[in-house]
């Protein structure tokens, strides 16, 4: 994905009506993008997308390169302009409006903080560029650094943090000017795990905290259901399905969300009252029934080892240990390869021949 930096211009994209001067708190804000078309010359990056986000809302576009995800978090910041359609802040069409008059907080993937100016004066860049006095700069300033965990930095410049510390600085820098929406593109994506891990729990934590409407653009979906109320699930420049993270991960609307989102076995069956036929087992179906050939899509925790006579034979492939799991990947008689997730104390060995049952958890069908 192309890497957005910060200019001067665009440090200013939270300008707008708020109150900078009081304490930090912010209210929740309406956001609802209806119809939002955009082309990069023949390329059509968005097609017609729409979406309503509630106020205080934490939404994550999730969704692989090239989907449309940052596009749309940039016509909403108004970065980018729209070919069509209405982007609607608290009732009001701003599709028109310049971003520095929105009155929205944005932290980018990379940290792009001013190199000659300390953690503080990163953090006041925008309330100076809105004539705050500067006492109350600081104040502020230094308030949404004890937010963001970093009381004592102030003075520190960006090559005197970490590439966490210079995020959360980021991040601090968003919100001081209180934005009525913060959008927030791949902003860990430049981080190692730990601190990864560390970081958007401390986002998660500080939007509930504020109560701010936030969007937030990944391609890691660990993330997006980690720490989204909603996440809308991008293709191709369309939402293939949004809802909780339980139900993108456990009713998958489409083909390609039942890929994208966790792990899945695909693999053939024959649909019918409300079960699906699989291996020569039955299984019951989610949502709707159908009747026909289709392709079931099971989890690898949803199979399990046995050792009685109503599995089937297999063979192990290979097992890997992922510290609170262990996912081992078999082949059928038929040559059909599965994924199995199960405990850390089963240690299946490459070669050995096991038996695997379906568990019977509602699995998702779609039409082959």
């Amino acid at each position: 994905m192309t890497v957005v930096t910060h200019t001067a211009s665009e440090a200013t994209a939270s300008a707008g009506s708020s109150d900078v001067t009081g304490p930090l708190t912010i209210k929740g804000t309406a956001v609802e993008l209806i119809g939002l078309v955009k082309n990069y010359g023949a390329h059509r990056a968005l097609q017609g997308v729409s979406l309503d986000i509630h106020p205080g809302e934490f939404v994550a576009l999730l969704g692989p390169s090239g989907c449309g995800k940052t596009t749309m978090l940039r016509a909403l910041s108004g970065l980018d302009g729209i070919d069509a359609g209405s982007i609607l802040i608290d009732g009001n069409d701003v599709a028109r409006v310049p971003a520095n008059r929105r009155d929205i907080g944005m932290v980018f993937q990379s940290y792009s903080l001013f190199p000659h100016l300390t953690a503080t004066q990163n953090v006041e860049f925008g309330l100076r560029m809105r004539k705050v006095d500067a006492r109350k700069r600081v104040a502020r300033a230094t308030e949404a650094l004890e937010l963001v965990g970093l009381d004592g930095y102030g003075e520190r410049y960006a090559h005197e943090l970490s590439g966490g510390q210079q995020q959360r600085v980021a991040l601090a820098r968003a919100l001081v000017t209180r934005p009525r929406v913060l959008l927030l593109d791949e902003p860990l994506s430049a981080l190692d795990a730990k601190v990864r891990v560390q970081l958007r729990e401390q986002i998660g934590r500080i939007q509930r905290d504020l109560g701010i409407t936030t969007v937030f653009v990944t391609h890691d979906q660990e993330e997006a259901l980690a720490v989204a109320d909603r996440v809308a699930v991008m293709n191709a420049g369309v939402i293939e399905q949004i809802g909780t993270p339980e139900q993108l991960y456990l009713q998958p609307a489409s083909p390609f969300v039942a890929d994208f989102v966790g792990l899945s076995n695909r693999l053939d069956g024959v649909a019918g009252g409300g079960e699906v036929i699989v291996q020569g087992s039955s299984i019951p179906v989610l949502g709707d029934a159908m009747s026909g050939e289709v392709t079931a899509y099971v989890r690898p925790e949803d199979l399990a080892f046995t050792d009685s006579g109503d599995g089937m034979d297999a063979v192990i492939v290979a097992s890997s240990f992922l510290g609170s799991l262990r996912r081992t990947t078999v082949r059928l008689k038929d040559g059909t390869v599965l994924a199995v997730q199960h405990d850390v104390q089963e240690r299946p060995v490459p070669d050995d021949t096991v038996r695997v049952r379906f568990k019977g958890r509602p699995v998702a069908v779609r039409p082959r």
